[in-house]
């Protein structure tokens, strides 16, 4: 009778991780990403007992202090009145639950996916949007949040030493983010794995669908404003346009389960209807609140409050903590890190221990 971790009817806890990667070798799609053939991290590690190397990397994002962060940064809408806003931490969450169910229903890798879908944001600047736009129109090279949460993740944490995760949970953070239009081209995707376009796909998903609820929420839009073909197509509450979008992504890319082999290498895809229905509510989002959200006062002095800190601590780089000068970084790139660091309310505690008042001046329209 062979013995071993798989055949053993009493198995070792020493083997609970390679038990785990025979069952999704067993299981998984033809077309996932089995955590037993990860390309590897740029620091070779010992393999751990218990958890296959996808786990590891959803843990070590879980436990940093970015992640923690996230639950004190603005999503859109700036100091919004109320305890149902969604926050960058309750995005990421949603994304995550999102991206998981997808995941499952195709057989791909739900590890994976729930390691990039909590990883994704956590380069992301105080004040939403905002803060990000006001970084990549100071730091030379520009700033995306995209490309800081892996640099967090892979430079900033652990005192400068990272978190030294996979190659694919770091290239489903650093590929999460789209551009306005069809984000499901396939020159944009198909070079990625198929998790980490379900994470991509997840966060459109999550954002459009909690936008929406705190635009209504803020009085800023009311449901009859929609696109009334968006509204057709998906559904006019929360939950429809949730379900009509994820179970649609399920259908539409029901290859990625890998039941039938034949062909080529499947993609994520949405139905022809429905991706235009997307399209078109995500254009009109970019139109009538993510981008006039940062001309509406609250907008104004979050981009005030991001500028002052950027060219205060270029003059006085020594309020820069010495930890983000240890690579040799030039004064800007150390004062982009810091700032896209910080919390929403952290970053007006600064910027009133610089300069003290200047908070009341930027809400009272003084500066």
């Amino acid at each position: 009778m062979p013995s071993g971790p798989i055949d053993s009817p009493r198995p070792s806890p020493a083997h609970v991780r390679e038990r785990i990667e025979a069952w999704e070798a067993e299981r998984l799609s033809s077309h996932a990403s089995l955590s037993s053939k990860t390309r590897g991290r740029v620091k070779p590690e010992p393999l751990d007992a218990l958890r296959t190397e996808f786990q590891r990397d959803r843990d070590r994002i879980i436990h940093t202090n970015a992640f923690r962060r996230l639950k004190h940064k603005t999503q859109v809408f700036v100091a919004p009145v109320g305890d149902h806003f969604v926050t960058r931490l309750t995005h990421t969450l949603e994304v995550t639950q999102i991206a998981r169910t997808i995941a499952r229903a195709l057989r791909l890798n739900e590890d994976l996916v729930e390691a990039a879908g909590l990883g994704h944001d956590v380069g992301h600047t105080p004040f939403g949007h905002i803060g990000e736009q006001v970084l990549d129109s100071l730091l030379p090279g520009g700033f995306r949040h995209n490309e800081q949460s892996l640099r967090t993740i892979d430079v900033l944490e652990k005192d400068g030493e990272g978190l030294n995760l996979t190659h694919e949970a770091r290239d489903a953070i650093l590929h999460h983010s789209k551009p306005r239009g069809d984000f499901l081209q396939a020159d944009e995707i198909d070079r990625l794995t198929l998790e980490a376009q379900v994470v991509r796909v997840a966060d459109a998903v999550a954002y459009l669908a909690h936008d929406i609820g705190d635009a209504i929420r803020a009085g800023v839009l009311a449901e009859e404003d929609l696109p009334p073909g968006a509204r057709e197509v998906l559904g006019t509450r929360h939950s429809q346009r949730l379900d009509s979008m994820v179970s649609d992504i399920v259908q539409s890319s029901w290859a990625c389960a890998g039941y039938d082999d034949d062909g080529p290498r499947p993609r994520l895809a949405m139905s022809h209807d429905v991706a235009r229905a997307v399209t078109e509510l995500r254009e009109f989002m970019f139109d009538t609140v993510y981008v006039p959200e940062g001309h509406a006062p609250e907008g104004k002095h979050a981009r005030l409050i991001i500028e002052f800190l950027y060219d205060e601590f270029l003059r006085r780089p020594n309020e820069v903590p010495e930890r983000y000068f240890g690579r040799g970084d030039p004064t800007e790139r150390a004062v982009a890190d810091y700032i896209a660091g910080m919390t929403d309310q952290f970053a007006l505690l600064t910027a009133e221990g610089l300069r003290p008042g200047i908070v009341s001046d930027v809400f009272k329209g003084r500066i």
